[in-house]
């Protein structure tokens, strides 16, 4: 999908770099816990600028994240104020396409990631695995990922949250609201 400056244009499948989730752990080369250096040694040569880091603020306008962005690759990233890496966000027309038991979760139709969140909960244990936040967007506790949404064109598409373990009981108090944003 295109429009005449490129803003909605969506990268197919085929030419996005392709990532596996390890759930709580990371996605492709980042694991939750770096410091921004680390995060952009371990993009290597795909970081062709360095992160743009700003302070985003909690609730209540506390200020205690810092947020980097590479948007160029369509990351963001969620650093503590230890500076450790504690959510990462995959934009929906040009991050990586990201996998988890051959599924792909980024730059999809809401409703089919949602359909297969459901059918991988009914096969566990009962309320433990979905999670549903923000707007109804679903969460997988086990997989440590909430389906977000982003626009392109009049359509959405998933743009992935990405956290550790200890966030999935309240996602939305461990990074800034503007995470949560639909863009």
């Amino acid at each position: 999908m295109a429009d005449r400056w490129g803003v909605w244009d969506v990268l197919p499948d085929s030419e996005r770099r392709r990532w596996s989730l390890q759930p709580w752990e990371g996605v492709g080369p980042l694991r939750f816990g770096m410091r921004p250096a680390g995060v952009t040694r371990a993009l290597g040569g795909n970081a062709t600028a360095p992160q743009h880091l700003t302070r985003a603020a909690l609730s209540q306008n506390r200020f205690g994240i810092v947020r980097g962005e590479c948007w160029g690759l369509g990351l963001t990233f969620y650093y503590g104020l230890d500076e450790r890496l504690r959510g990462i966000c995959v934009d929906a027309l040009k991050g990586p396409q990201v996998y988890v038991d051959g599924t792909a979760l980024v730059g999809k139709v809401p409703s089919e990631v949602e359909r297969w969140m459901t059918e991988r909960a009914e096969i566990r244990e009962p309320f433990t695995e979905l999670l549903y936040v923000n707007l109804g967007e679903p969460s997988s506790r086990s997989l440590g990922v909430v389906s977000c949404v982003q626009r392109a064109g009049d359509r959405l598409l998933t743009r992935p949250v990405f956290l550790p373990g200890e966030a999935m009981d309240a996602p939305l108090r461990f990074l800034p609201d503007e995470a949560w944003a639909p863009h």
